[in-house]
């Protein structure tokens, strides 16, 4: 039996990128019960790979009653549909076999990591308070990518002079912007920018240096994606709901390294439920962005852990 429902966690603030803003977090949520076990995954779709909550609920509700992981892979798409299914079987196998999800897959077992913290696009000067509020965090992303971005990011690092920032531009620049832009990145230490531009339109990148690294987020989702990142990126950002679940992640991580790529794993704005499998990818990653629950003003519970050692993994309790 899999059962699909749509839930809210407010936001402790509003998060705007440079598409939109929103106060919530929208997730489907996926139930499936067999043999007196329960296994649980969340999803988050997002309109700008054409998915909605209605699209992905259907997607779920049209499933065989009885599917496995192999044969999910092959009955869906890479998305937030086969995500949300892929680590609730995960999560299934989990329960029945008494054992986690880590040792399932043949993987070490999952260490607390150090996770950037987003602040989203505001005025400057708001951007600076807020910054100097969470100065104490190692790594900040900052979502840029309109046509007024240098003041906005002064102004982080005036509030957060020791943080390692990362730039989100969110498909907002051009080659010629970022190659203008790329000079006074050095000089603030950004570390890396994440798709600098739009997908499908990203030729530009394997002409220019790239002096800071760049990372495809929208242009990488599974392992499909990776001969068309050649000579253009340098990391790649995985996402499960990009990815189609927690069976690709894996597999995309170690076809990324394999391909030279440095690993970056990211998140939509979920809950905990969310960043459990993810957590397990991130394991080992150069960069992670698993900050989905420290947006949230409600988590699920028990909730992920975070303390000053980073994200530690999941309770049981909650997931694999």
């Amino acid at each position: 039996m899999i059962e699909v429902f749509e839930e809210s966690f407010p936001l402790a603030r509003a998060f705007t990128i440079s598409r939109g803003s929103r106060s919530a977090a929208q997730v489907l949520s996926v139930r499936i019960c067999r043999d007196g076990h329960e296994g649980r995954g969340e999803c988050v779709p997002y309109a700008r790979y054409g998915e909605s909550l209605a699209s992905v609920r259907a997607q779920i509700q049209g499933l065989p009653r009885g599917i496995d992981r192999a044969a999910l892979q092959e009955a869906l798409p890479p998305g937030a549909a086969r995500n949300a299914v892929d680590c609730a079987l995960w999560d299934l196998e989990a329960k029945r076999a008494g054992k986690p999800v880590w040792k399932l897959a043949g993987l070490a077992p999952p260490a607390p990591l150090v996770t950037a913290y987003t602040l989203s696009l505001e005025a400057p000067e708001a951007m600076e308070r807020r910054a100097r509020e969470e100065a104490h965090r190692p790594i900040l992303k900052i979502k840029l990518g309109t046509p007024d971005d240098m003041p906005r990011l002064e102004a982080v690092r005036r509030g957060a002079p020791q943080s390692t920032i990362i730039v989100d531009a969110n498909e907002g620049w051009s080659a010629a912007i970022y190659a203008d832009l790329a000079p006074h990145l050095l000089r603030l230490g950004v570390a890396l920018v994440e798709q600098p531009l739009p997908a499908g339109e990203d030729d530009a990148l394997a002409g220019i240096d790239r002096p800071v690294p760049v990372c495809a987020d929208e242009s990488c989702h599974d392992r499909a994606s990776l001969p068309g990142l050649k000579d253009k990126y340098d990391t790649a950002n995985i996402k499960l709901d990009k990815t189609g679940g927690l069976t690709e992640a894996l597999a995309l991580r170690d076809a990324a390294r394999a391909a030279g790529y440095r690993v970056m794993v990211g998140c939509m704005v979920g809950s905990s439920l969310a960043m459990a499998p993810a957590h397990l990818v991130a394991q080992g990653a150069e960069l992670v962005d698993l900050d989905g629950p420290l947006l949230l003003a409600r988590d699920r519970e028990p909730p992920m852990h975070h303390d000053a050692a980073g994200l530690h993994p999941a309770d049981p309790a909650l997931w694999g």
